[in-house]
């Protein structure tokens, strides 16, 4: 920027909502009647959650080439994003000229016993980790 100390931040491939941003109207959208008086705006639409996924999928499959895929779900709140992602990578390797075999495990973190934290993550259910370490295609 002409005149000014202050660089412009790099987003790289991100879409980015500012802290301060008021989201969208709420007579932009329709939604369940029982969230009326409970909802003041939209920040982000469903409609661009499922594109950033595809997006997302699309820049995996563009930079992981012809390896294979293991695929982590971190359950339980990731289990909708993991499944639209693994959707979209299957789709995008059904119709291009290859094909990536993928594989999908389950885990879940836990840091915390009863109410207190403790200390470190634990990993819990799905595959043995230590078969991933250090791998790259």
């Amino acid at each position: 920027m002409a005149g000014s100390s202050e660089e412009a931040p790099d987003y790289g491939r991100g879409i980015v909502i500012m802290d301060d941003w008021p989201g969208y109207d709420l007579n932009l959208f329709t939604y369940p009647q029982h969230y009326y008086g409970d909802l003041e705006y939209v920040l982000i639409p469903h409609g661009i959650i499922v594109d950033r996924i595809e997006r997302l999928a699309k820049d995996i499959m563009k930079d992981i080439g012809y390896c294979d895929i293991m695929v982590l779900c971190v359950l339980k709140g990731g289990y909708k994003f993991c499944a639209d992602l693994v959707e979209h990578l299957k789709n995008i390797s059904r119709n291009s000229d290859r094909f990536v075999s993928m594989k999908v495990d389950f885990i879940r973190l836990k840091s915390y016993r009863n109410d207190q934290s403790m200390g470190e993550m634990q990993i819990i259910g799905g595959y043995d980790l230590s078969t991933l370490a250090g791998k790259v295609c």
